[in-house]
């Protein structure tokens, strides 16, 4: 089996490490190793994720993740990556918080015969006394450095409280417990985590003259320039009752054309030869691969059974996007395109039939009265996503691309309306290969 340095570096997960040869080394052994979680919520949102599936990429390769729920730290705040200081939570607050985690962690890794651990670092942490903690713990870090750290100097021109200023003893020592107590010599974490991640080494150094490790993973900026899992109507939640799997489905179906190959490669666990096919491809393929990763990513997250409900209801509302055989064939999506091929009509037959054999023939519905007043041809194109863009689909008509059952159509703003109806139904074809079934939506 690969090294799984070598499988999260080309899937894009490694920013930096304490030393990416000693870090391969290490990994060649089955390795304890950890990533901690905050409960701020009750539940991630997708900016979660890439730590979620790194930990679960490593018991896939025969290592025992830890997943830390900082029950302790939480009632502290990190200061890493705020402007500002972090609302203070009750203990009970952080105690529902971490519940919810908890069981979302499970969807991704396995705790089962200890394979996996989940810890809450309350369960020390609020046990130290202060003053044995700064003579045995504080007096091993250096005020200058921290201060010089990102996280610190970041904060300073705000206000930087002296209980945030202990967060990164409070993670050291996280550290520290784990390497006694569960001999785990691995601590990964966001680009912000790097100082906080690096004092425990050093302390676990100082402290036990242990040597340990650490990584990080970038900050995932979409093709837009916005950070990941925002969106006009705010986060996006893998709890199931603050965004609905059909709604997490959506958020991944329209990712941006520029980051469908990264998402697949870091949300998705296909494999990365079929991931990187995707690499160049555009128009419907690309369409093709933004369902497999809108399924792929719902499976994970709320399982097999509502991610087909959320396909099937993307596709009663917008039509089902073809999604052809040849476009990462691992994914479970391509069961459900076969049982929903569709007969192809002697329209289709007569122009051209070998093309859409192996294809599942997308389909959309438009209301009765909608069509009967009619709608610009280019309109419709671009609405059932034979094209871009309204202009793109102007450009597909003035080119002579564009037909409506087998008929060439000549004026971008030729009206098509229930009078191109056949059996109900009427096929729009974009060059020689790319169809849509358009059906009446009554009421």
């Amino acid at each position: 089996m690969k090294n799984v340095v070598a499988v999260l570096r080309e899937r894009g997960f490694i920013e930096q490490t304490t030393g990416d040869k000693a870090v391969s080394e290490l990994l060649q052994q089955p390795t304890t190793c950890y990533i901690g979680f905050d409960p701020t919520a009750p539940s991630f949102h997708v900016g979660s994720l890439i730590p979620i599936m790194v930990l679960a990429h490593m018991q896939q390769h025969g290592h025992r993740p830890i997943a830390l729920i900082g029950g302790g730290t939480a009632l502290v705040g990190d200061p890493s990556g705020k402007t500002e200081m972090r609302q203070m939570l009750t203990p009970l607050q952080v105690d529902q918080n971490a519940e919810g985690l908890k069981r979302q962690l499970a969807r991704f890794i396995s705790f089962e015969n200890g394979q996996a651990l989940l810890l809450n670092n309350a369960d020390w942490l609020a046990k130290l006394e202060y003053i044995p903690f700064l003579r045995d713990i504080g007096c091993h870090f250096s005020v200058n450095r921290m201060l010089a750290s990102e996280s610190c100097r970041l904060r300073l021109e705000k206000g930087l409280s002296f209980i945030e200023f202990n967060y990164a003893l409070l993670q050291a020592y996280d550290f520290l417990h784990l390497y006694r107590t569960e001999n785990c010599v691995l601590q990964m974490g966001g680009s912000d985590q790097w100082g906080n991640i690096v004092a425990g080494v050093d302390l676990i150094r100082r402290v036990e003259q242990g040597t340990v490790y650490g990584m990080t993973f970038p900050l995932i900026i979409t093709g837009s320039g916005e950070k990941m899992g925002k969106t006009a109507q705010g986060a996006v939640w893998l709890d199931r009752d603050r965004t609905r799997p059909y709604e997490y489905y959506q958020y991944w179906v329209n990712t941006d054309d520029r980051d469908v190959l990264r998402f697949l490669a870091l949300f998705t666990f296909l494999p990365i030869d079929e991931v990187m096919e995707v690499k160049g491809i555009d128009g419907a393929d690309l369409n093709s691969a933004k369902a497999v990763l809108a399924f792929e990513t719902t499976k994970l997250a709320h399982g097999e059974e509502e991610a087909t409900r959320a396909y099937h209801e993307s596709a009663s509302l917008f039509g089902s996007r073809v999604v052809r055989k040849e476009i990462m064939p691992s994914s479970a999506i391509h069961n459900l395109a076969r049982s929903e091929t569709l007969e192809v009509t002697r329209a289709v037959h007569e122009h051209s039939a070998s093309a859409v054999d192996l294809m599942v023939l997308p389909h959309s519905s438009v209301d009765e009265a909608q069509l009967r007043e009619g709608i610009p041809a280019f309109k419709m194109f671009h609405m059932v996503g034979l094209a871009n863009s309204g202009g793109a689909a102007r450009r597909l008509i003035d080119q002579g691309g564009a037909y409506v059952n087998g008929r060439r159509i000549e004026t971008f703003d030729t009206m098509i309306t229930d009078n191109d109806l056949t059996k109900n139904e009427i096929l729009l074809r974009a060059g020689k290969k790319r169809y849509h079934r358009i059906t009446v939506r009554v009421g």
